[in-house]
């Protein structure tokens, strides 16, 4: 099986997630120290890092868009219930 280890930033607005979007990959602001500063999610003190995961293990929509992903992609704005998501994928194995 599939598995993806994946960093993200959670925060509450779709406009807040648009701009940080802008900021990173314009590579004006750095995805880790992002996560950091901004992230709702405790992993944000680990850069947003959540380590390898498989199908089944995320809410679908954050799932879906990591496994349609390329190692070193960062995402447009996903929404969760948990709010809105930058993630950037690290690895696949």
């Amino acid at each position: 099986m599939t598995e993806v280890r994946a960093s993200h930033i959670l925060v509450k607005t779709e406009q807040e997630a648009k701009d940080l979007y802008d900021e990173i990959v314009s590579g004006k602001a750095d995805f880790a120290e992002v996560a950091k500063e901004k992230s709702l999610c405790p992993s944000g003190q680990n850069g947003g890092d959540l380590g390898f995961f498989g199908k089944g293990m995320m809410v679908k929509p954050f799932e879906d868009a990591c496994f349609s992903m390329e190692v070193g992609d960062v995402s447009e704005p996903v929404e969760t219930q948990f709010g809105w998501h930058l993630i950037k994928l690290t690895d696949k194995k």
